[in-house]
């Protein structure tokens, strides 16, 4: 019977919409990040991201396979890559793997960690989730990722797009969103008005269709943390974020919601 988990041995893997690699990068598979093998076609193959469930076409070889015991294990990693811009593995050919935040730390053990059969060295502490305090920490946290550019499907430290971004910064203070801002916004609490707001509530923003198309951190009644164009903080009034290049609103508000 053929392995059917494997885990990202890669610092950054993209996950495609078809089994190409000029397909559209719908997300990204960020080190120690395990995965259920769905299809196979070849040196391609579509898999389901445990951590949020997305599903995608990766090239095999970026991946290591891992037993069900593992796989299942795996669910309640809580080590990863803190924030930073130095922060390597060392695999045992002596490469180094440079890894953005949150990235998972897997099977830690004696200073290394394993994909697999493949073992890493950790040059650096792990970020240990159930060490952060949500409330205190989320600014500092989110402000971090400033000035990172936007890039359709990042998750990682040199390109975010909306929702990835807020996943992100969630991961890292132990809160588990969903991938897409639309099904992010089916999580958390209502919150009423915008002047209830506090720090880590989250925006949505609809299209003129009524869809769910962008999302954002609050970091009070009137400011907003988001990527677009690059991560940055705007001005949000109840029509939605006020762009000061662009001179006009970009984004219309649809609802808040709260998650911690």
């Amino acid at each position: 019977m053929e392995n059917q988990y494997g885990i990202c041995r890669v610092a950054v893997a993209p996950l495609r919409a078809d089994a190409s690699d000029r397909a559209e990068i719908v997300s990204q598979l960020l080190f120690g990040e395990h995965v259920e093998i769905i299809q196979r076609e070849e040196r391609w193959w579509l898999v389901q991201n445990a951590y949020d469930d997305y599903q995608g076409w990766i090239d095999f070889r970026q991946l290591a396979p891992i037993s069900e015991t593992e796989f299942t294990e795996m669910h309640q990693c809580k080590s990863l890559s803190p924030l930073g811009f130095n922060h390597a593995l060392t695999a045992e050919d002596g490469s180094l793997y440079h890894l953005s935040p949150a990235s998972n730390l897997p099977f830690i053990k004696d200073g290394y960690c394993y994909a697999g059969a493949e073992k890493f060295k950790l040059n650096f502490d792990a970020h240990d989730v159930g060490d952060h305090d949500f409330t205190t920490e989320l600014t500092e946290t989110a402000k971090f990722f400033l000035n990172t550019p936007y890039l359709w499907g990042g998750r990682h430290l040199f390109g975010l797009d909306c929702s990835g971004f807020v996943q992100t910064v969630f991961k890292l203070l132990g809160v588990k969103l969903n991938r897409d801002a639309s099904q992010q916004a089916e999580q958390g609490e209502l919150v009423g008005f915008l002047s209830e707001c506090k720090a880590g509530d989250v925006a949505f923003f609809d299209n003129a269709e009524g869809k769910i198309t962008h999302v954002g951190i609050m970091l009070s009644p009137n400011e907003i943390i988001h990527s677009s164009a690059k991560v940055k903080i705007d001005p949000i009034d109840d029509q939605g974020i006020f762009n000061k290049e662009l001179g006009k609103y970009s984004h219309k508000l649809r609802i808040i919601k709260r998650f911690v």
